[in-house]
C-alpha cells in the first residue's frame, strides 16, 4: 500500500537526520514495529496470491503441448509432446512414433493435423516430427538444464488417454540407465512424479515450466504397463538441437 511505502520512507529520512544532527530518534518502539509489521503482512498477502508453483509450471507448458496419435501396428497408439521451436517442430519419444502408419497431431487449442517424422534417434529414445498444418499461434516450449537431485518436477501428458494431466515429484537420481524393448538407454534422469502410458514422449518441467527432459521409460520390475513409482526422462540438453531449439 502506499501509505506504507511513505512511511518506510519517512523514518528513513528521519533516521539520517538524526544521525546527521546528532539529534536522538524520537520514533517509540511501537511506532517502529507498526510501520514494519505493515510491511511484513503486505509482502504476506502478496506471497500468499501468487499461484503454485505446479500450477505456474503447468500454464507455462500447455499451449505448446499436443496430442500424438500412431495410427500404425508398431507405434504406441498415444503419447506426447510438445513443440520446441518457432517453425513448430514436436520433440516426442521415439518409441511413441514407430511404425509405418500415419501419425496425428492435435494441438493445445484443437488444431488437429498429420505430422511426419523427419528425425529419430533411436539410441536415446526421441524423435522430431513436423506437422503438416500450424496452429494460428505457434507457442514453443521453452528449454532449461537438468537441474540437481531433490528439485521439484512436472510430468505432463496423457495417462491412459486422460489429455493433459500433470503429476508432480522430485529428481531421484541424474545419470541413470534403464532396458528397454527398444535397447538400453543412458545418462537419463530418474524422477518420481507420476507418469504411465500416455505420458511417452512429453516434458519433464522444472519449477518454471522449462522442459528439463522428454519422458522416455517406467522402472517397471513387475512387466506390467503401469507407474511404480520411478520413471526416466531423456535430458533436453540431448534432444533439443534436433528440433532447432538454441542451445543451452
Amino acid at each position: 500500500m502506499p501509505w506504507v511505502a511513505l512511511a518506510l520512507v519517512a523514518l528513513l529520512a528521519g533516521l539520517a537526520l538524526w544521525r546527521t544532527l546528532g539529534i536522538p530518534p524520537r520514533y517509540t518502539d511501537a511506532q517502529a514495529k507498526a510501520v514494519a509489521s505493515a510491511a511484513v503482512d503486505q509482502a504476506r498477502r502478496q506471497e500468499a496470491s501468487r499461484p503454485p508453483e505446479g500450477a505456474s509450471a503447468y500454464a507455462a507448458i500447455v499451449p505448446s503441448m499436443v496430442v500424438i496419435r500412431n495410427r500404425g501396428g508398431g507405434g504406441d497408439g498415444l503419447g506426447a509432446g510438445f513443440i520446441a521451436n518457432a517453425d513448430g517442430r514436436i520433440l516426442t519419444a521415439n518409441h511413441v512414433v514407430t511404425g509405418d502408419g500415419p501419425i496425428e497431431v492435435t494441438f493445445a487449442d484443437g488444431t488437429h493435423t498429420s505430422a511426419t517424422v523427419t528425425e529419430r534417434h533411436p539410441d536415446h529414445d526421441y524423435a522430431v516430427l513436423t506437422p503438416e498444418t500450424l496452429p494460428a499461434v505457434v507457442t514453443p516450449a521453452v528449454l532449461a538444464g537438468t537441474g540437481h537431485i531433490g528439485d521439484p518436477v512436472y510430468a505432463v501428458g496423457h495417462p491412459l488417454g486422460l489429455t493433459f494431466s500433470l503429476s508432480s515429484g522430485v529428481i531421484s537420481g541424474l545419470d541413470r540407465g534403464v532396458e528397454t524393448t527398444s535397447g538400453r538407454l543412458t545418462g537419463l534422469i530418474q524422477f518420481d512424479a507420476a507418469v504411465n502410458p500416455g505420458n511417452s514422449g512429453g516434458p519433464l518441467l522444472n519449477r518454471a515450466g522449462q522442459v528439463i527432459g522428454i519422458v522416455t521409460a517406467l522402472a517397471n520390475p513387475s512387466k506390467q504397463g503401469f507407474f511404480v513409482g520411478i520413471g526416466f526422462a531423456v535430458p533436453i540438453a540431448q534432444a533439443g538441437a534436433s528440433a532447432g531449439a538454441p542451445p543451452l
